[in-house]
């Protein structure tokens, strides 16, 4: 079964926010809280209190145990910008984008099985 958060319009670059999301996706949902504990930046910070809330969902909502939750997918897309003017010289202007994001986290409760590779049967045909 799926869980899944989403915090919107969280103000940080989509950028700097994939770079720690990348990092939890396929842990364990414990496992990622304390590796976010560590990490100092703003956007560990957002998407610690955005996985909280998907586990909490996932307690409440549809019974299931914490401890065997993992992520399945961390995903943070852009969200509206805000626009800004900044001064420049002999009475122009240039635009500043403040960007922010969504964060989308989904939980599931199984445990992902990678599929074995299948051996080329033509080597073992070439050798007498």
């Amino acid at each position: 079964m799926e869980v899944r958060a989403i915090a919107r319009q969280q103000r940080i670059s989509p950028l700097k926010a994939r770079e720690v999301a990348r990092e939890i996706q396929g842990l364990t949902a414990s496992r990622a809280l304390d590796l976010l504990n560590f990490v100092p930046k703003k956007a560990a910070t957002l998407i610690g209190k955005t996985l909280k809330s998907a586990v909490a969902n996932a307690e409440h909502n549809n019974g299931l145990e914490p401890n065997t939750l993992v992520i399945k997918s961390a995903i943070v897309t852009e969200a509206r910008s805000l626009a800004r003017i900044t001064q420049r010289a002999k009475g122009s202007a240039s635009p500043i984008k403040r960007r922010s994001s969504h964060i989308t986290i989904v939980l599931t409760d199984e445990i992902p099985v990678p599929e074995p590779k299948a051996k080329s049967a033509s080597r073992r045909a070439a050798k007498p």
